[in-house]
């Protein structure tokens, strides 16, 4: 799948070990400490984001795409705020390590990341509507897919 190329190559953008040169290297944040616990608060927010949204699932969740027995439409906690919380959450995780490093490189791996949940997204959303109908199609009147308010 498509996705998981564009997640490889955000999680290699983005936590590569060799030095970083170049472009991807240019930093966009001066070194400091404002910028350090700005993208350690965004990282560890992020993270339990998507912890939350995991356990809010309960055993609705599924690595792939699948209805379990029983399976319902949860549209409470983190899924009243977006529609994929886990994968926001991961993106949020992944912008404030990429504020952490301060440079330009991590914020393309963001910017990849996004394009991989958004296609994963939109199969998912497929997914959703040909099982839940007219109740998905509502929820997804109301609640955007990944940042509140806007996307």
């Amino acid at each position: 799948m498509i996705q998981t190329f564009f997640f490889i190559l955000a999680f290699l953008l983005l936590f590569r070990n060799e030095p970083r040169t170049g472009w991807f290297g240019r930093r966009f944040l001066p070194p400091s400490l404002w910028g350090d616990y700005t993208g350690l608060a965004l990282t560890v927010a992020g993270a339990g984001f998507a912890i939350w949204a995991r356990f809010a699932l309960g055993r609705n969740w599924s690595g792939t795409v699948t209805v379990k027995q029983d399976h319902t439409l949860i549209r409470t906690g983190p899924y009243a705020v977006v529609r994929h919380p886990i994968y926001a959450g991961l993106l949020l995780a992944m912008a404030g390590t990429a504020i952490g490093f301060g440079e330009l490189g991590g914020f393309l791996a963001v910017a990849i990341a996004l394009a991989g949940f958004l296609a994963k997204a939109r199969a998912e959303e497929s997914f959703m509507l040909a099982e839940f109908g007219n109740g998905y199609e509502e929820y997804r009147s109301r609640v955007r897919a990944l940042i509140p308010f806007v996307l």
